[in-house]
């Protein structure tokens, strides 16, 4: 079992940045790749950015391509996903997932989900 908590949400300007966190708990973090997601009011959720078990692999959704960066730190049971260059339209709620063989791109794999953490830009 894996519990997934996001962290760093907040209202930003666009052309701003923001940091998000999601602590894992367990001790096989490193057996699961992690996956950021969002989901904007009456839209489907979306794929954000992948990170392999490793860290040595990442995979970014054309919209977010260039301006956000998901990294993870196996030491601290962490994923990372800096934001930069923020637009209105990124504005959702941003969850982390884990999975063991999820599929890059979709939702399907991921076994657990964090509770989200809402994101607003302003323009």
């Amino acid at each position: 079992q894996v519990q997934l908590v996001e962290s760093g949400g907040g209202l930003v300007q666009a052309g701003g940045s923001l940091r998000l966190s999601c602590a894992a708990s367990g001790r096989t973090f490193t057996s699961y790749a992690m996956g950021w997601f969002r989901q904007a009011p009456g839209k489907e959720r979306e794929f954000v950015a992948h990170i392999s078990w490793s860290g040595t692999s990442a995979y970014y959704a054309d919209s977010v391509k260039g301006r956000f960066t998901i990294s993870r730190d196996n030491a601290k049971n962490t994923v990372y996903l800096q934001m930069n260059s923020l637009k209105p339209e990124d504005t959702a709620v941003y969850y982390c997932a884990a999975g063991r063989q999820p599929r890059v791109g979709l939702l399907t794999g991921y076994d657990y989900w964090g509770q989200g953490t809402q994101v607003t830009v302003s323009s």
